[in-house]
């Protein structure tokens, strides 16, 4: 029996700044994995994923990541992608250079 398909959305990193991005619904990179599109049909991932890697003047290693809905839009279901998502692992740096509070 054929596993379900679980969510995804597409992630790369920007090209220019290495920043841990996310393809939108409209076809913008985001920082933020609540505005990724939540992506629920396996076909409809493929392609996109496609549409994602020809875009190499502007990312870097995209592919498809676990996640779900969320109160306020996609979560990553792998601590990989959590840790990801939080930018560099020292406070001095990027997203996390602005952040109020750590995550848990």
């Amino acid at each position: 029996m054929a596993r379900a398909f679980t969510p995804k959305v597409v992630t790369a990193n920007d090209l220019l700044e290495g920043d841990v991005i996310y393809l939108t619904e409209d076809d913008r990179w985001s920082r933020e994995l609540s505005e990724a599109e939540l992506i629920t049909d396996e076909a409809h991932a493929q392609v996109r994923l496609l549409d994602a890697t020809r875009q190499a003047s502007k990312i870097v290693g995209a592919y498809l990541a676990d996640a779900v809905a969320g109160a306020n839009g996609p979560e990553p279901t792998h601590f990989r992608e959590d840790f990801r998502r939080t930018g560099p692992s020292n406070y001095a740096h990027g997203k996390q250079e602005t952040a109020t509070q750590p995550r848990a």
